[in-house]
C-alpha cells in the first residue's frame, strides 16, 4: 500500500455501499453505564450482512476494480469472516471467487462460502504460506482481495466510523473515546480516519 486512504475515500465507499449494508445501531446497557459511571455505546457489526464488518471492505474493494479486472475473478484468503464478505460480494457482481481457507476453519463458515458460490481451497494454517496457496490463481490474472492491508478495504471498514459519528451526533453525545477491536488493523485504521476527521479530540484506542 503506497497511499493510505483519506476521509474522501471513506465517503466514496459509503456511497458505493449505500443500500447494500446494514447501518448497525448504537446500543447501550443501563447496567454497564451504572457500573462504569458513564455512557458506553456499542455498535454491533455482528448484525451486518454476512455477520461481520468484513463485507464493507470486500464489496468496496471489488467496486474499485475495473470491470475487466473484476471480470477475471477474485482471490482471497481467510479463516471465515473475510471469506464470507468476499464470497457475498463476488456473487453480487457475478464474478468467480477462489478463497483459501484453513482446513480447520469453522465448518459453518466454509459451508457459507460455498453456498455463496465461491470455490474453497483448503490449506494447513501451520504449514502452508497463504500467498503461495493462492499464487496459481493470481498468475491467471485474478485479483487479490486482501483481508486488511489495502486502501479500498480500509476505506470500506471506515464507513463504520462515519455511521458512528453521525449516530453519536443524533444522540447529542460527544465521544470521549472510541475503542476498536484490532487484528490486522484495517478496521481500526479506517474507523480512526473517520473519527478523527469528525472529532479530533476523541481518543481512539485499538
Amino acid at each position: 500500500m503506497t497511499v493510505p486512504p483519506g476521509i474522501a475515500d471513506i465517503r466514496n465507499a459509503a456511497t458505493r455501499l449505500s443500500g447494500l449494508i446494514v447501518e448497525t445501531p448504537l446500543i447501550e446497557s443501563p447496567e454497564l453505564n451504572k457500573r462504569f459511571g458513564g455512557r458506553i455505546l456499542f455498535k454491533p457489526e455482528t448484525l451486518q450482512r454476512t455477520g461481520s464488518f468484513k463485507f464493507r471492505g470486500a464489496y468496496n474493494k471489488l467496486s474499485s476494480l475495473g470491470e475487466a479486472e473484476r471480470g477475471r475473478g477474485v482471490v482471497a484468503f481467510s479463516s471465515g469472516n473475510h471469506a464470507q464478505g468476499v464470497a457475498a460480494s463476488a456473487a453480487m457482481f457475478g464474478v468467480k471467487a477462489v478463497i483459501a481457507m484453513p482446513a480447520d476453519a469453522p465448518a459453518m463458515k466454509i459451508g457459507n462460502v460455498r453456498k455463496m458460490g465461491a470455490e474453497v481451497v483448503p490449506f494447513d494454517r501451520f504449514r502452508d504460506d497463504r500467498m503461495t496457496v493462492v499464487r496459481p490463481w493470481l498468475d491467471k490474472g485474478m485479483a487479490l482481495v486482501p483481508p486488511f492491508d489495502d486502501p479500498a478495504i480500509i476505506a470500506g471498514q471506515g464507513t463504520i466510523g462515519l455511521e458512528l459519528m453521525a449516530q453519536a451526533r443524533a444522540l447529542g453525545v460527544s465521544l470521549d473515546a472510541v475503542v476498536i477491536p484490532c487484528g490486522g488493523g484495517g478496521l481500526s485504521s479506517g474507523i480512526s480516519v473517520a473519527v478523527k476527521d469528525a472529532s479530533p479530540d476523541t481518543a481512539v484506542w485499538a
